[in-house]
């Protein structure tokens, strides 16, 4: 098992580890920009079904959990030297809504079977719990269908993940290759107040199913405020999330200026020294659970969002930081490497109008479909100049409710339609173009990070 000591993780026999990896984020926990469906899982899953029907959806998303990750994906990670693979977990895996605290057993079927081939490699797993019951923030990576965090307004939301944490943990509580727990991926609390009492109550309940392993607790406000914190747990990491705001698909040009703020390797430095000050006041390890830019594929951006990631990579090994890059695979914006074939085939014209109308957050750049939205965001700053909504303001706040909810959703009928029609061996075809062997790897990227962890 691996335990915090003073600033580093170590093994039981004391030898530092330095946790770097990736993120597998769009398999347990789906996300739009990741596999091409628009707005949230849940309400994406519901639509195809209307489509499939009950048993043929269930019979596409299962061959989906498998072929995203197999021995293959294992052995490309170990062979670039990874040690580590931070699992996003959505909740409803093991309970339903409408059968709350009844866990379902079969939830830890594929999560097993990954934290097993990734241990065989000797790859540590962290377990991220990224979608709570009610939703912990305000966005669809919590498989939020709103902009209400309703987690931290209703003590049966919490209630149901404080039971769902105690399951986990007694599950893997004697799993060495489970480097640690991730409870609540960039919780979003309003009001700051909930967060420190619940965390103290999760705790409890964790420790109480496993003494043993490591926990990794985000901050507030997406795992950037630490301030309510109310104690330094033992054999805890302080979870930091570091995105460079040129990384963004809005970003750039890097070094230079993006929506009024400098950007360069100093600045980088800079941020990263705020907001990982928490851990250097209460020496706690340092450890990045996401970072990472998006790609465009234009060849000149594309480098300067490489600089961003080399730049910062330089910058964690400089202070023997750990780090999870997001994210591993997806349809084109941001993986190591990304799906092709028959799904792309199928799904690219829609992803393609997707990217048009800036649907998934991730991969808009605020600025598409201006001529009907820019009047909006005027009216707004004339006539609303104080209003500044948690957590990022006003014109943020005006592009996740119109693009990334109504449009969003909008966009469901017709992914799901794209369904219509396939018999069982194209279901199937579809979910196998997430097999490693069928995916294209974005090179540049896997030289970078090969050369990082290897030297």
């Amino acid at each position: 098992m691996l335990q915090v000591s003073g600033t580093q993780l170590v093994t039981g026999g004391g030898t530092p580890v330095r946790l770097r990896g990736v993120g597998l984020g769009g398999w347990l926990n789906m996300e739009n920009f990741i596999t091409g469906y628009p707005a949230d899982e849940s309400s994406m899953r519901y639509a195809v079904r209307g489509v499939l029907g009950e048993e043929r959806a269930e019979l596409f998303f299962d061959r989906l959990m498998t072929s995203f990750f197999t021995e293959r994906d294992a052995e490309l990670l170990a062979g670039l030297g990874m040690n580590c693979v931070r699992i996003p977990v959505n909740y409803r895996h093991w309970e339903a809504d409408d059968r709350p605290f009844e866990i379902d057993p079969r939830g830890f079927r594929h999560l097993d079977r990954v934290i097993g081939l990734l241990g065989e490699r000797g790859i540590h797993s962290v377990i991220d719990l990224h979608a709570l019951p009610g939703a912990q923030n305000q966005h669809w990576h919590s498989d939020n269908p709103t902009h209400v965090a309703a987690f931290w307004q209703h003590r049966h939301f919490q209630d149901r993940a404080v039971h769902l944490w105690e399951t986990i943990a007694d599950h893997y509580r004697d799993n060495p290759w489970v480097a640690g727990y991730n409870p609540v991926n960039e919780p979003g609390d309003r009001t700051g107040k909930v967060i420190g009492p619940f965390y103290d109550r999760l705790v409890k309940a964790i420790r109480a199913a496993d003494p043993q392993h490591v926990l990794f607790l985000d901050g507030n406000t997406y795992a950037t405020d630490f301030s309510i914190f109310r104690e330094v747990y033992e054999n805890t990491v302080f979870v930091m999330h570091d995105y460079a705001l040129a990384g963004f698909a809005h970003g750039g040009p890097y070094p230079g200026y993006t929506r009024g703020e400098w950007c360069d390797r100093d600045e980088l430095e800079r941020t990263f020294a705020k907001r990982s000050r928490f851990q250097r006041e209460t020496g706690t390890p340092l450890w990045v659970g996401e970072f990472g830019p998006v790609y465009t594929g234009d060849p000149d951006v594309d480098a300067q969002r490489l600089r961003i990631l080399r730049d910062q990579l330089a910058i964690y090994d400089e202070q023997d930081v750990g780090w999870s890059l997001w994210t591993y695979k997806d349809v084109g914006l941001q993986g190591l490497v990304h799906a092709s074939g028959p799904y792309l085939d199928r799904f690219g014209a829609f992803i393609a109008k997707k990217r048009r109308l800036g649907a998934d957050r991730w991969g808009s750049t605020m600025e598409e479909a201006a001529d009907v939205l820019a009047p909006l965001h005027a009216l707004i700053e004339t006539e609303f100049p104080g209003w500044e909504p948690y957590p990022w303001g006003a014109r943020y706040q005006s592009d996740d409710l119109i693009r990334h909810i109504l449009i969003a959703q909008a966009l469901l009928p017709e992914y799901a339609e794209l369904f219509r029609g396939l018999g069982d061996d194209e279901l199937l075809a579809l979910a196998d173009s997430f097999l490693l062997e069928r995916c294209v790897r974005r090179e540049p990227l896997l030289d970078l990070l090969a050369d990082n962890l290897t030297r």
